[in-house]
């Protein structure tokens, strides 16, 4: 069984979290049409009928070499459905940098390789997965650089599901958390559903899941625990066998219940809120909370110290190398080589180091002023079009 190879996971947070099974149907969401893609390409699924995860398990190690326990009690989580990051990454840093996310779960992110250079951020780490030869789908996992976390591929011999699984470590105590983000587009067939439903199985097992996605069932009503289409109906029968509850309560998309978070343990997952749209994307953002301590890696980074250094002494250094025989008879490459170990010898005398916490992150520079107010402008149309009191198409121009 799956947990024969994983370890069994142990230990639970503290505060406010999803309600109980009785209590968890809020809000009958009402059918809503959106645009059917094409069948995603994705990591497989695989289930528990046999099936061990033991070499399907890819360590991710904490970024930092150096390295000491730090307490959290908390992960602060966003989710978001992005309809395309092309023209909202910048958007998507920004929202980031100024909440201090730990998590962030992207799905429909249209990537393919051609984004290879600009989708990464500074101290994140990033899991993606692209669909092959078609457009659209594709799914993202950004995870803070100081938690620790294995990549969980599951079931690499059936059908493609387009899913990302991390399990994140916890602090001494606390146990792990399964983390997963899955797009289940609106025409994904039978079989695809079925592997996929044996991969949130297996990782049900564990004590602690969280699972963000869109699953593109509108017609469910979470309040009745009812549902129209047979799909639906099977994906609930997915989510009451595996003890799961769903702990969102307004629609996420025109009045549709299409993105949901999922766990399988009351008190895990907490102080979930809308936050609006990325971009012009009708879907809207989800922030939440796992309230779970995770092992924190606090990194020893060093930098140079330049209001200490000596430049006198560097300038003496350097000047005292005879440049012309050094660099006689040498190519481009074995001169830029032969200067190079001379300056960073010269470096190491005379510019000190300091240890610079990785704790606290400046704003970058291109966030400046007027970003920052553009940004406050686009949160006021947000509220303005949320309250009636301004249209779709107003606030669509002011985004």
């Amino acid at each position: 069984m799956l947990w024969d190879i994983v370890p069994r996971l142990e230990g639970w947070g503290a505060g406010e979290g999803p309600r109980p099974t009785a209590e968890r149907r809020a809000g009958c969401t009402t059918a809503c049409s959106k645009p059917r893609g094409d069948e995603p390409r994705a990591l497989d699924a695989t289930g528990t009928n046999g099936v061990t995860l033991g070499r399907y398990i890819k360590r991710i190690p904490a970024t930092p070499a150096n390295k000491s326990a730090s307490s959290g009690s908390q992960l602060k989580c966003l989710y978001a459905n992005a309809r395309s990051t092309g023209n909202k990454q910048e958007e998507l840093e920004t929202c980031v940098c100024l909440q201090g996310y730990d998590l962030i779960g992207i799905t429909e992110t249209w990537w393919d390789s051609s984004y290879d250079w600009s989708v990464g951020m500074e101290g994140y780490r990033l899991l993606r997965k692209d669909r092959q030869g078609k457009q659209g789908g594709s799914i993202a996992l950004y995870v803070n650089d100081q938690l620790e976390c294995m990549e969980l591929h599951l079931g690499m011999d059936e059908e493609p599901t387009e899913s990302l699984w991390v399990r994140i470590k916890g602090r001494a105590g606390a146990g792990d958390t399964i983390v997963g983000v899955c797009y289940r587009p609106p025409d994904q067939g039978d079989q695809a559903d079925e592997a996929l439903y044996r991969q949130i199985g297996a990782a049900s097992q564990s004590q602690a899941l969280v699972l963000m996605g869109d699953f593109n069932h509108p017609d469910i009503c979470w309040r009745d625990n009812a549902a129209e289409h047979k799909q639906s109906r099977k994906f609930l029968e997915c989510v009451n066998d595996n003890f799961l509850l769903q702990v969102i309560e307004e629609p996420t998309r025109r009045g549709a219940m299409l993105g949901l978070i999922l766990t399988n343990k009351e008190d895990l997952v907490g102080d979930v809120k809308l936050k609006g749209s990325l971009g012009c994307s009708d879907h809207e953002m989800v922030e939440f909370r796992i309230l779970r301590a995770a092992r924190r890696a606090l990194s020893k980074l060093t930098a140079l110290d330049f209001s200490r250094a000596d430049f006198g002494l560097f300038r003496d250094v350097l000047g005292r190398i005879p440049w012309d025989k050094a660099l006689e008879g040498r190519g481009a490459q074995d001169s830029w080589l032969i200067f190079k170990g001379h300056l960073l010898q010269a470096q190491g005398r005379c510019i000190p180091t300091k240890s610079k916490s990785s704790k606290t992150t400046k704003r970058p520079l291109w966030m400046n002023k007027e970003l920052l107010g553009k940004d406050k402008q686009k949160k006021e149309a947000y509220r303005g079009w949320k309250q009636g009191q301004v249209a779709w198409e107003d606030y669509r121009e002011t985004v």
